[in-house]
């Protein structure tokens, strides 16, 4: 049990689906390490946020669809910020595979805290 615990990451956001996403993700090309950005919009998030949690990012890339799937507490990622959050009613955005172009807009959200900034 303790081992796993020491492999879960404790700086993570919330993800949910239809929040629109930043992840800056390690990628090792021989000898030379980078950061590579992948924004999208998380279409599905499985297996809760154990150490085989997992999400879905889509993102549409020169006109063609582009999925990843990401583990949750992968050592590969460096950080994965929240941009947008809209409003949904389902939990898996599968649907947003068949929509293009302004079909594909998504109404956002305004968060708790954004609400009380505003009022103020």
């Amino acid at each position: 049990m303790q081992i796993i615990q020491d492999q879960l990451k404790k700086d993570l956001p919330e993800i949910k689906p239809g929040q629109t996403v930043r992840i800056l993700q390690r990628v090792k090309e021989g000898s030379k390490e980078r950061t590579q950005p992948f924004e999208g919009l998380v279409i599905a998030v499985k297996h809760g946020r154990g150490l085989d949690g997992t999400f879905t990012v889509r993102k549409i890339s020169e006109g063609v669809g582009v999925e990843r799937i990401f583990p949750l507490h992968s050592p590969v990622i460096q950080q994965i910020k929240v941009l947008k959050t809209a409003k949904v009613r389902r939990a898996k955005l599968y649907y947003m595979r068949k929509l293009t172009g302004k079909k594909a807009k998504m109404k956002s959200r305004q968060t708790k805290t954004e609400k009380t900034e505003t009022t103020k």
